[in-house]
């Protein structure tokens, strides 16, 4: 197995697009591709999967903070690819707080002891690549930038002006570079990348991404040079909850899930079953039922017009049901939402409407002290997470959860948040099971002594 991380001098420098074409480049080469990506997003990762076929994975230091667990993570899958593929977040050195190595692209890398491909946008600039890339090399010794990928090149002569001054000032080969061109670009909203199951074209746009680079970036001299690596993993046994039964919501509203959550759930030997809340009219039989976040403002009328679900869901609640929801989750189980002006009527488990903001309400990792016992934990213990949300939820509704966001050992904000009414609980909190040994284990026991 070989590692190369793709990682950037800052967002907008054409990571992610780089990534993708560089993953359908070596798919179509006949490698067996598994990807990743640093940090808790959702969207880039269904990219991945679409590309290569197989499920891509969170590597992400806040919400996994054992990194015995989080090494193991990479290492469950790594073992039966030919080359694993990370992708970075933000820029290179960007994490919590100004620690260059604690959430960061970087952090992860020697953490891995993985290889960085460092991208860097070429537009309107020449020589002063080389003191970018020097700047980074430099910066820390201990990381293996093994190489760069020059982005937005206007030519072949523009390229190799860039390409001579990096390998004159610096000891890291350039292998090749991206052409700036029209029509590659993938669509965003307010969170990012728009779904690629929202994009028709999504994967000739990639096609085309990789049949550029195929003409102008070395990826056989950069396989080359990559380190062969042998992979030991040892699957953990955990407790068995095979009488359970747990239904998450899976569509176009809701489909912000980490897979290595919903194969923790497998491994306890809980059955998963899917259903969608925008066209299922009956909702399956399940002892808990899971609501992940996605874009429910962008098909409010869908989910509006479904009232046998959302009747459905509301009286399972009444009858005691274990409801876990997150972000476009809670926003769903609120009583509408609002929208140019007119209300949506939603499930109405939560007295609350919602609705969108012009910026980001709540952004990034946060800490959750639970007031009370909840679903997610008992009173006086604390849950990790990141909300990342365009918008708010007006409730009166009693909050249990202290939220906290530190960085660099101060705490800069304090709110609350979290919802818990019968078993159902709701919040903004985006959640990561391997958070702590016991997490799931604790949440699927209150499941099984309460059915």
């Amino acid at each position: 197995m070989k590692k190369l991380m793709v990682a950037a001098v800052s967002s907008g420098s054409g990571k992610t697009t780089i990534t993708l074409g560089l993953m359908k480049l070596l798919q179509n080469q006949e490698y067996q591709i598994q990807p990743y990506k640093v940090g808790p997003d959702y969207v880039d990762t269904q990219y991945h999967t679409r590309i290569t076929g197989k499920p891509s994975r969170n590597l992400d230091m806040f919400l996994v903070q054992d990194q015995t667990r989080l090494r193991a993570l990479f290492e469950k899958e790594a073992q039966h690819a030919d080359i694993c593929v990370i992708e970075g977040v933000m820029g290179l050195f960007d994490g919590l707080g100004v620690d260059k190595d604690f959430c960061s692209s970087a952090g992860v890398a020697k953490q891995l002891n993985c290889p960085v491909l460092l991208v860097v946008n070429g537009q309107s600039a020449s020589t002063s690549v080389a003191a970018v890339v020097k700047g980074f090399a430099d910066f820390d010794p201990d990381l293996m930038i093994c190489g760069v990928i020059i982005n937005k090149v206007a030519s072949e002569t523009h390229y190799q002006l860039i390409k001579k001054a990096v390998e004159t000032y610096t000891n890291i080969p350039v292998f090749g570079y991206l052409k700036r061109e029209a029509g590659i670009e993938l669509p965003s909203r307010q969170l990012g990348l728009v779904p690629d199951r929202e994009i028709d074209d999504v994967t000739e746009k990639i096609q085309q991404v990789a049949e550029s680079l195929e003409k102008t970036f070395d990826a056989k001299s950069l396989i080359e040079k990559l380190p062969e690596e042998e992979v030991s993993y040892k699957q953990a046994k955990y407790p068995q909850f095979s009488e359970l039964k747990v239904a998450y919501a899976l569509d176009e509203a809701f489909h912000f899930y980490y897979q290595d959550n919903l194969e923790l759930l497998a491994a306890h030997g809980v059955e998963l079953i899917s259903f969608s809340p925008m066209r299922d009219h009956q909702l399956p039989e399940a002892d808990l039922y899971y609501f992940g976040g996605g874009y429910p403002e962008e098909f409010a009328l869908q989910l509006a017009e479904n009232h046998l679900i959302r009747k459905s869901i509301k009286e399972k609640h009444e009858q005691g049901a274990f409801i876990l929801a997150e972000c476009g989750g809670l926003m769903y189980l609120g009583s509408s939402f609002k929208k140019d002006e007119q209300l949506y009527p939603m499930v109405g488990i939560f007295d609350g409407i919602s609705e969108m903001t012009a910026g980001l309400r709540k952004f990034g990792y946060c800490y959750g002290e639970i007031k009370k016992n909840t679903l997610i934990g008992k009173k006086g213990t604390t849950v990790v997470g990141h909300e990342f949300h365009h918008s708010i939820f007006n409730t009166k509704e009693a909050t249990v959860l202290k939220m906290t966001k530190k960085r660099d050992g101060e705490v800069v904000k304090n709110w609350t948040g979290g919802y818990q009414k019968k078993n159902t609980f709701g919040s903004y909190l985006h959640l990561h099971f391997y958070q702590s040994e016991y997490f799931l284990q604790n949440l699927l026991q209150q499941v099984r002594e309460g059915s």
